[in-house]
């Protein structure tokens, strides 16, 4: 079916092209356009005349010389004019939908089976579901750990972690700021400073102490620095 479908739309693409190559209007030669001018010219006269924006002598004067132009324009023989070859032209509306084809057979997958919106979305909340189930996990882990413990370190960055990647920016930066209390790291004290602002919508006097302890710790060729730098700046 999907074959069908890019058929249909390739051909639907490249129609003008070929409507157009396949026409055999004639366009207009140089005789003809200069006729059609005269003719113009004659009816304008004729119209100044009535509105007596010129005289009788002049509109006659005027009249006898668009006629003797368009008898000198009757009496040349315009060049047959060649015609352009469009061979190339047709090849190239072949071949265009042969090579995008041939592009997608190469990097594309047209034996991949599709994947319906409901499935993504079952496949997503399952996901979610289990994120949910650890972060449960380790709230339970952690009320057994002692506080002061590197595991315990360790259990407060995997759940803010697990957190920010549901979207709870405020369980996030609680869960780093534990982690922050047992030891102070500059990344990790801007990714909690972030998820503070984006939890209120702004930079909180919390956030920016983190930030600028953050930019205070941190080595000058830091990733995050320029991030944080436009943050306290207001951007």
């Amino acid at each position: 079916m999907i074959w069908l479908a890019i058929a249909g739309l390739a051909a639907l693409a490249l129609a003008p092209l070929g409507f157009a190559l396949a026409s055999t209007t004639r366009a207009r030669g140089r005789q003809d356009a200069a006729l059609a001018l005269h003719r113009a010219q004659l009816v304008e006269l004729d119209r100044d005349l009535a509105e007596q924006r010129i005289g009788a002598p002049e509109h006659a004067a005027a009249l006898l010389e668009v006629q003797r132009r368009m008898l000198a324009e009757a009496g040349r023989v315009d060049p047959e004019p060649v015609a352009a070859g469009r061979s190339p032209l047709w090849a190239a509306l072949l071949l265009v939908p042969v090579a995008a084809l041939a592009l997608y057979l190469v990097g594309g997958s047209p034996d991949l089976p599709a994947a319906p919106l409901a499935g993504r979305i079952a496949a997503a909340e399952a996901r979610a579901r289990k994120e949910m189930a650890l972060i449960a996990e380790l709230k339970t882990a952690l009320t057994r750990i002692d506080p002061a413990s590197p595991k315990a370190r360790a259990g407060y960055l995997l759940l803010g972690s697990a957190e920010a990647r549901l979207g709870n920016m405020p369980e996030a930066a609680a869960a780093w700021q534990k982690a922050l209390a047992d030891r102070f790291d500059p990344t990790l004290a801007a990714e909690t400073a972030e998820a503070l602002t984006e939890a209120s919508g702004h930079v909180t006097p919390e956030a920016e102490i983190l930030f600028r302890r953050a930019l205070a710790a941190a080595p000058p060729s830091a990733p995050w620095r320029g991030m944080v730098e436009r943050r306290l700046g207001g951007g």
